[in-house]
Parts: structure tokens; C-alpha cells; sequence
């Protein structure tokens, strides 16, 4: 185990260190990540906790794009200075402070630019995000008097836009719940669900998880013991619910595509009802970017 988080480790930092140099601008030294190169160059990082951006000109000048805010109305300098370095080529009136915003413009310059400049800026609006996990539930809105736990696995599919790492997400999810002796339950449940990043950092985020809607494929085996007599029922049984179902999850960044998810679920549900055992459930995974 202690290998296991030592390599992790490692490759957070390695990553984490190939992904970005250091600049000195206005005097202020900085750790940027190069995100478009061309005629015009955009850098950017998180700083503080705050989004910033810098565009570098050939004479490898760096300066800073910013949107200050006086008397409560933004003075969006970004665009003057974007105007100025590309002689008014492009219509800046749409163009936002972010980084899919810019991304694009500057990209989209550097090709009426440069004849021989490649572009590599995807053009989609959203982001795609596959995952798989496993883990263990005690599935506390089913009745199981001696808390039993069982194993889970699963897989996701998770969508956010691909404009800046933004803090809203749907998913969908498939999961099964394998069946144990003790509980003689299983399960194989798809789900929607929206997502809300309450931390929201490049190399970690924590988030609340709703599943609105789900979909049940579960069996089930009831044994009775009637004056000796010992009878078994099994019973299969399909139902949809919107039962809004909340848990808590983070993501863990190991490259710049991929991620380490870790996952508390079913701790209350605001239309289903706790049997008695409170939530064990808790998934470990790994996501990718597609």
C-alpha cells in the first residue's frame, strides 16, 4: 500500500511539474502552462485560487489579459489589448474570459496568421469523461438487519463543459451490486445525476453528487422457516424512481487526461427511506478524459 501512494505521488508531482514553467512578469514570478503557440501565445494557470491569463507576442513579451471592475461595471481590458495585438482581424464582442474562449480566438487568429500554423484546439463545447470503480454498499434503502456489505461495480459517464473546469456536470451511471449470502439481494441499477464541484481546482476536485432518476433491475430470494419447514421465494422485480439520491466525491488528477475517483454515495435520499443502517458506500475508481 505505502508503494502504491508512493508512485502516485510521483506521478502527481512529475506531471504536475512538466505541465508548467516559470515566468516573470511585472516583476511577479509565476508558474504558467502554455495552452495555444503561435504568432500570439496563451498562458494561464490557477493562481490563488483565481483563473489567469497572459498572451505572449513574438518578442516574447508577456502580458497579462484582465477584466477589472470599477464602479461595479467591468472594463474588459482584455479585449483592447487582444484588438491591438491582432490589428481589430477579429470581433472580440463574444469573447469571454475564459479559457475555451480564449483558447479559440487566438487559435483562430494564429491560423489567418500563419499559413503554416497547425492548430491542435478541439472545437467541442463539452467534455466527455469515462469512468470505472468498485468498492463496497450495505445499500441502506433495502432491509438488511445485520448491515451486511457487499462488493459494487460500476461504470460512468460524465459530461461538463469544456470551456473552463466548470463546476456543473450530468452523468450517467451503471451499477451493480453483487448478491451475498446473508442478504440474498442484487441489483443492477442506471442512473442520471447532476453534479455540483464545491471545490474546484485543477488537481483536485470535491463535489455533491444528485442521482434524479433511476432505473432498478434487482433479485431477490426471500427463505421462510414455517414449523420446521423451510421455503424459498425468489422474486425479480424492475422499477424506475426519481428517489434524488446525494453523495459526496472527489477526483484526484494524475495527468492531464486522467483521474483517481474516490466516492461516498447514498447517504440520504429525499424520496426513498433509510431501512435502519446508516450509508456504507464506497467506491474507488479511475477516469479519463475520451
Amino acid at each position: 500500500m505505502k508503494k502504491i501512494i508512493c508512485v502516485l505521488c510521483f506521478v502527481l508531482c512529475v506531471s504536475f511539474i512538466q505541465a508548467q514553467e516559470s515566468y516573470t512578469v511585472n516583476g511577479e514570478t509565476i508558474e504558467l502552462k502554455t495552452e495555444v503557440e503561435g504568432q500570439l501565445d496563451l498562458l494561464w494557470n490557477i493562481i490563488d485560487g483565481e483563473y489567469r491569463y497572459f498572451v505572449r507576442t513574438e518578442d516574447n513579451t508577456i502580458t497579462e489579459l484582465k477584466n477589472t471592475k470599477v464602479d461595479r461595471k467591468f472594463q474588459e481590458e482584455y479585449k483592447t489589448l487582444l484588438n491591438q495585438l491582432t490589428n481589430n482581424s477579429l470581433s472580440t464582442k463574444r469573447l469571454n474570459l475564459t479559457l475555451f474562449s480564449l483558447k479559440e480566438f487566438i487559435d483562430t487568429y494564429n491560423i489567418s496568421a500563419d499559413s503554416n500554423y497547425q492548430t491542435n484546439v478541439s472545437r467541442s463545447k463539452f467534455q466527455f469523461r469515462l469512468g470505472l470503480f468498485g468498492g463496497i454498499t450495505n445499500s441502506p434503502f433495502i432491509t438488511n438487519p445485520n448491515n451486511e456489505k457487499t462488493p459494487l461495480f460500476g461504470a460512468e459517464l460524465e459530461v461538463l463543459e469544456a470551456e473552463r473546469i466548470s463546476r456543473h456536470a450530468v452523468f450517467m451511471q451503471l451499477k451493480h451490486v453483487l448478491e451475498q449470502e446473508n442478504i440474498n439481494y442484487s441489483t443492477t441499477e442506471v442512473a442520471l445525476g447532476y453534479r455540483f464541484r464545491v471545490i474546484n481546482k485543477e488537481t483536485f476536485s470535491l463535489y455533491a453528487n444528485m442521482k434524479f432518476a433511476t432505473l432498478n433491475f434487482s433479485k431477490a430470494t426471500l427463505v421462510t422457516n414455517t414449523n420446521g419447514m423451510i421455503t424459498t421465494q425468489e422474486f425479480s422485480d424492475t422499477a424506475f424512481d426519481v428517489p434524488f439520491i446525494f453523495g459526496l466525491g472527489a477526483d484526484i488528477n494524475l495527468s492531464k487526461n486522467s483521474f483517481i475517483t474516490l466516492a461516498y454515495n447514498e447517504l440520504f435520499a429525499l424520496f426513498l427511506d433509510n431501512q435502519g443502517n446508516f450509508s456504507t458506500d464506497f467506491a474507488i475508481g479511475y477516469k479519463f478524459k475520451l
